[in-house]
């Protein structure tokens, strides 16, 4: 089961949530100036991207609201979530891996016996 984090109720299991789909998509401003086609791009068509991606989820288990999440197609990890309405998070910096603190300087191991040690 996958963890997600709602951002008004906080970690819950994934039964709770519903799928919504690619988040970001502008409603056209003028739906009735498209032509069938364009009506058609707007409704069906979306990214299949492999990697991060944002996507729209509800709490339909428990709040019932609608909020954003940036998940990795690859490895179905979860890594924001933001409430509707709030700016997507830079997917270049949630992809680069975490760059762990530097190694702490040791003095190189000899095999010199301590003084006075006999030999």
């Amino acid at each position: 089961m996958i963890l997600i984090e709602c951002p008004y109720c906080g970690p819950r299991d994934e039964t709770e949530y519903h799928y919504g789909g690619q988040a970001h998509v502008a409603y056209p401003a003028d739906p009735h100036a498209l032509s069938d086609r364009e009506w058609a791009q707007y409704l069906f068509y979306r990214e299949n991207r492999k990697g991060l991606f944002a996507e729209r989820w509800s709490h339909s288990g428990g709040c019932r609201r609608w909020f954003n999440a940036v998940r990795d197609t690859v490895s179905y990890e979860i890594k924001a979530v933001y409430k509707t309405g709030e700016p997507q998070p830079d997917l270049a910096a949630l992809a680069a891996p975490a760059t762990a603190a530097p190694e702490p300087a040791t003095a190189p191991a000899t095999a010199t016996a301590p003084e006075g040690a006999a030999k």
